[in-house]
């Protein structure tokens, strides 16, 4: 038996005892290169520590950049966690383990330790070979230890926490007569400490400004999982480890080179499946029967698709983000082609892999930006039916930061469910006589408006003109913008300043796992006023958020001391 420790309510360190059995097999790619010699011990006495949970794509992108792509992850099954305030980024500090979730993490640890020392992998990432392949050797051991665990905690092992790994290491390996199987229970051993499974953020109070900052180790690791969704890299790592991070010219260097770097493609992918909830697609379900091409396939390549519209216009084309919402460019495969009416060349289909096609809409096709694109319009509607309210209030909460708040307990939706009452043949009508209930009024008002503009699109995106041979009417207005359809929409929805402030906001709070507070808020608004200018562009927001005075800010929680649980 060995002792795990597992944070509970975010707070207190708690010890769990796990049983663990290993069996020698399986293999990897390669630590980055982390040089070993010049790494100082934690010596600070640190104020402040608080925990932000990885999520499930952090933890496997984690894995992969320290030890291969080639590992497998494939039951990392711990649910994401919470929204706040839009974000899931935002719960994650919040989040505790349940011992459930213990029990996932255990066997995942496991599965990967495993494989990291499989004969072929372990040549590539241990760098150093045994003296028996049957006994312990405390010294191979300590090396690997040490540099694993600097990419897996973000930060130096203590002397005292790499002793205790390779004791692990050296009593497995007594017992089961197998160098690989105790590093294997050692590495599985670090693959479930709080400080992999959680960014833990250690802060103290900075002296000029009198406000909890972030101490250099945990200043990477916040710039890292803001602009790559992982942990530093070995170069980021080095520059705390020398304190040089925390100077303003290191920090502005190694901000360009994060920019710079092709990793910025996960960072962008993983901020916009938090903002626009794409999470919700591993519930999302359509009438097969009325909608028989919209298999899960197509929901897979959904959301790809508006992930590659988005990298191509923000990192490739460095466009503007508010023309997200008004592009005609966008990238299609044959099933989404059929589901969107339009042809893709022949030769395109043929081949292995679906193949994945640059495509524009023509200025008479219906569609255009990404409120037109299936992910929207499906994860937003009901199985079987369009909502006009789901879709509106998707509009306000992601795009312009506007929280809609829910039904009453006691509403009655038969009337707007109904869809064959002859009375009322088209959603318009029946929403305008389901919100003239008093109760009802107030949240209708600001949701049905621009959900109705949208009415000429299916639950599963395909156009129609009329509903019941009754012609549609799609007609809105917005902050006393009117628009007729999703491409006036689209215009109006483009050119709110809402829409620029909350991109902004939601970049900060994202970043900072938190909300901002009345100054930052002000330094937002100044922020939007100097982007707004020339539009919001990804990388340079980024770089603004990231050297904005309350970046490395900490939220001020429950204090914790470095070595807690070791």
């Amino acid at each position: 038996m060995t002792q795990a420790i597992i944070n509970i309510r975010g707070k207190v360190p708690v010890r769990v005892k796990a049983r663990r059995m290993y069996r020698p097999l399986a293999v990897p790619a390669l630590i980055a290169g982390v040089a070993l010699g010049a790494l100082a011990p934690l010596h600070a006495t640190l104020a402040e520590t608080n925990l932000v949970r990885l999520t499930p794509a952090e933890y496997t992108r984690t894995i992969h950049d320290v030890f291969g792509a080639s590992i497998r992850v494939a039951d990392n099954k711990v649910q994401p966690g919470f929204r706040d305030e839009g974000l899931l980024a935002l719960g994650e500090r919040k989040l505790t383990i349940t011992s459930a979730e213990l029990e996932q993490y255990e066997k995942l640890a496991q599965d990967i330790a495993v494989q990291i020392v499989e004969p072929r992998r372990r040549a590539v990432l241990v760098q150093c070979k045994p003296k028996s392949a049957t006994a312990a050797d405390n010294a191979c051991a300590e090396q690997f230890i040490r540099r694993a665990g600097l990419l897996l905690l973000r930060r130096p092992l203590t002397d005292r926490e790499a002793q205790a790994f390779v004791a692990i290491q050296s009593e497995s390996a007594q017992k089961l007569g197998s160098f690989n199987a105790g590093l294997a229970s050692a590495m599985s051993r670090m693959l479930v400490d709080p400080e992999f499974l959680f960014r833990v953020e250690r802060s103290k109070q900075d002296s000029a400004s009198g406000q909890m900052q972030l101490d250099a180790y945990s200043r990477a690791s916040r710039l890292s999982f803001f602009l790559w969704d992982s942990a530093p890299d070995a170069e980021l790592l080095a520059a705390a480890q020398s304190g040089k991070l925390l100077s303003q010219q290191e920090l502005n260097q190694q901000i360009e080179r994060m920019l710079g770097s092709p990793r910025m493609e996960e960072g962008v992918r993983t901020f916009f499946t938090d903002m626009l909830n794409f999470d919700k697609f591993a519930t999302l379900s359509k009438d097969t029967g009325l909608y028989p091409q919209f298999t899960k396939n197509v929901q897979e390549d959904a959301q790809e698709q508006t992930l590659r519209t988005i990298v191509d216009q923000l990192l490739n084309k460095n466009a503007e983000y508010r023309d997200l919402f008004v592009t005609q460019e966008t990238f299609l495969t044959p099933s989404l082609a059929a589901l969107y009416g339009v042809s893709l060349p022949r030769s395109q289909e043929l081949g292995g892999a679906v193949p994945w096609v640059a495509y524009r809409f023509a200025d008479s096709d219906p569609y255009l930006g990404i409120l037109s694109e299936v992910s929207f319009l499906s994860l937003n509607s009901h199985p079987a039916r369009t909502s006009p309210t789901l879709r509106g209030k998707a509009l306000r909460e992601i795009f312009l930061c506007q929280k809609v708040p829910p039904p009453p307990g006691n509403v009655n939706f038969n009337l707007v469910q109904d869809t064959t009452n002859p009375k009322f043949k088209t959603v318009r009508q029946r929403l305008s006589a389901h919100a003239s209930e008093a109760m009802c009024a107030g949240c209708h008002k600001i949701t049905d408006p621009m959900g109705l503009s949208m009415e000429n699109f299916t639950t599963a995106a395909g156009f129609r003109a009329d509903e019941n041979n009754t012609p549609i009417d799609a007609h809105g207005a917005l902050n006393g913008k009117n628009f007729d359809g999703l491409k006036q929409l689209a215009q109006v929805i483009r050119d709110d300043p809402a829409t620029t402030s909350c991109l902004i906001k939601r970049a900060f709070s994202y970043g900072t796992a938190r909300q901002p507070n009345a100054d930052e808020r002000k330094w937002l608004a100044d922020l939007q006023s100097e982007l707004g200018k020339d539009g919001v562009r990804w990388r340079e927001l980024m770089r603004r958020v990231a050297l904005s005075p309350g970046f490395f800010v900490a939220p001020g929680e429950q204090p914790l001391s470095a070595d807690a649980g070791h």
